[in-house]
């Protein structure tokens, strides 16, 4: 739980949206927030903590956190 909120927190230093996430297929998805906001820093770490950029939507991923 710790990495999640962590990563979160990463993300909301960029975008506070009501909605940023979407879950689906194994996938939690973190939407609104670009590859090139996110600092060289906070990419690698979002990277240890499991999310990665791609996708069909061009948005952060991570099958750790999306799997059910």
């Amino acid at each position: 739980m710790d990495d999640l909120i962590e990563a979160l927190t990463i993300f909301k230093k960029y975008k506070n949206v009501k909605w940023p996430t979407n879950c689906s297929h194994d996938v939690l998805a973190i939407m609104e927030v670009t590859e090139e906001e996110v600092s060289t820093e906070d990419t690698k770490r979002l990277d240890e903590l499991g999310f990665i950029y791609g996708g069909n939507d061009d948005c952060w991923i991570s099958f750790r956190f999306g799997s059910a």
